[in-house]
């Protein structure tokens, strides 16, 4: 599995690894919604820093967390992206729903 999904009080971490592609994406969304669902958190974080490959169902997989998150009037954050994506991110509107965090380097 691409991700491993920590909670702490109001607070959800998705580890994302390796590649996500539509082939990978449906198993990472079914197992962090099972995880918001359960939790209902006030903040998740996606953390990308261990992603290898992304394509445009990392931006879907995005999206549809926030879109479930509202129902929780939940936050959302992405980190641990790289320049370029941060700026694929923002400019498909990303950054005007999440938090977007560079790697530090």
């Amino acid at each position: 599995m691409n991700v491993t999904v920590e909670t702490s009080g109001g607070l959800v971490i998705a580890y994302l690894n390796g590649e996500i592609d539509h082939h990978n994406s449906k198993e990472i969304r079914e197992k962090i919604d099972t995880v918001i669902t359960m939790n209902k958190p006030t903040h998740l974080i996606l953390d990308f820093k261990n992603v290898s490959f992304m394509d445009s169902s990392g931006i879907g997989l995005i999206m549809g967390r926030y879109r479930l998150l509202q129902s929780y009037k939940s936050t959302l954050e992405v980190r641990g992206v790289n320049k370029q994506t941060k700026k694929i991110f923002e400019l498909s509107g990303i950054g005007s729903i999440a938090i977007i965090n560079t790697k530090e380097v």
